[in-house]
């Protein structure tokens, strides 16, 4: 499958009405945007969202980023996951993560004792899971949510490839390097078309606040070399380098240093004030970089 270079991550869409959704993705596919990734945690089932976005388009394809393996069945997942990429082309994307404790444990009142067993554990029921309907003419591909060594080195050994959150391109050039040359690498950037630093670091700082309480992201910062004084102050330096913020050229420059240092693709992800659906942002994107 080819995903592009570069595509969209956006979790916005979530809060918009399902109308209003196949009209954005329509639009997004106008623009050039070849892959969006759509998350999930305590919004929308993915599977059926990504059914949504990929009727309401022909081109487009339709990536999670990440589907959580704790929430479902592996033959549920396989099922979906070839029920998806029959119906729409071979245009779905699976990204399946073991997500946080706090979501897995504190929400979904489940066991988050042995993330990496687990993972182990489904890929291999995922592989033997029985499937008797009409299936797409190609095995459809999976990626991993991966951060550490241990979850790299199984993404490139068991999937296509890794698709690493909220990091700089720091992890990816220390991702590819563990994953070797050819499994796929498309890591995620945060974006911010703000040139004014206060202003850039204050949405930053807002949106980071969320997964800088999740331990998974935590320790893969420290492994990185930031203190737990920079996570715990949200330190410029640490905003600086999950955002890239401030004119065209500086997002850019953010983009292809993750390509520069292995990334095969990037997902960018525009930030906006909450509830803000940044369609003007996207479409200056999409013409800047596609």
């Amino acid at each position: 499958m080819d995903i592009g270079r570069i595509g969209l991550w956006q979790g916005v869409l979530d809060q918009q009405p399902s109308g209003r959704v196949r009209e954005v993705v329509a639009e997004l596919e106008e623009m050039g945007w070849p892959t969006v990734w759509i998350p999930e945690a305590v919004g929308r089932d993915p599977f059926v969202s990504a059914s949504v976005m990929l009727g309401a388009t022909t081109t487009l394809k339709i990536a999670t980023g990440i589907a959580q393996i704790h929430a479902r069945h592996p033959m549920t997942t396989a099922a979906a996951q070839k029920t998806l990429a029959e119906a729409y082309d071979n245009r779905f994307l699976l990204g399946i993560g073991v997500s946080h404790g706090p979501l897995v444990e504190g929400i979904r009142k489940l066991d988050y004792s042995k993330p990496y067993s687990y993972m182990m554990e489904y890929l291999d029921a995922m592989d033997g899971a029985m499937y008797m309907a009409a299936g797409p003419d190609e095995d459809p591909p999976t990626v991993l949510a991966a951060l550490g060594p241990r979850m790299l080195a199984l993404a490139a050994e068991r999937t296509a490839g890794a698709h690493p959150y909220f990091v700089p391109p720091e992890h990816t050039a220390t991702a590819r390097e563990i994953m070797g040359p050819d499994a796929l690498l498309a890591p995620e950037q945060k974006v911010c078309l703000e040139t004014d630093p206060a202003a850039a670091r204050a949405l930053a700082r807002e949106n980071m606040a969320f997964y800088l309480d999740l331990p998974n992201y935590v320790n893969n910062l420290l492994r990185l070399g930031f203190t737990e004084e920079d996570v715990a102050q949200q330190s410029d330096r640490l905003v600086d380098a999950i955002v890239a913020w401030g004119d065209l050229d500086a997002v850019t420059s953010r983009i292809a240093a993750h390509h520069d240092a292995g990334a095969d693709h990037v997902a960018v992800q525009v930030l906006a004030p909450r509830g803000e659906l940044p369609l003007a942002q996207w479409r200056t994107l999409a013409e800047a970089l596609l």
